[in-house]
């Protein structure tokens, strides 16, 4: 099982930046995906950003051109520049590790809050 953290949620103004951090310790498969989820008060969780380890990345549109993912594959961690912040962006950040083997397995972290004020 890998375990999750995030860091580097909080309160910001509208425009603002914010970068969320998450580290993930524990065995980890090789071929794997690490990403962002966030889940707004009464709204299903979605997809922000995901990054595999040879470098793919996805982006949900409406977070395109103002979100960038990265990760560092040696120190198992992986970030989220949030720029050009909008009310609408406010949630709780999921950090997500999956990998599939025969099936999708997830791991999840315990989420950080960001709050964007208009």
């Amino acid at each position: 099982q890998v375990q999750l953290v995030e860091s580097g949620g909080g309160l910001v103004q509208a425009g603002g930046s914010l970068r969320l951090s998450c580290t993930a310790s524990g065995s980890m498969f090789s071929i794997n995906v690490m990403g962002w989820y966030r889940q707004a008060p009464g709204k299903q969780r979605e997809l922000v950003a995901t990054a595999t380890t040879r470098g793919s990345t996805n982006y949900a549109d409406s977070v395109k051109g103002r979100f960038t993912i990265s990760r560092d594959n040696a120190k198992n961690m992986v970030y989220l520049q949030m720029n050009s912040l909008k009310p609408e962006d406010t949630g709780v950040y999921y950090c997500n590790y999956n990998y599939f083997l025969i099936r999708r397995y997830d791991s999840w972290g315990q989420g950080t809050q960001v709050t964007v004020s208009s």
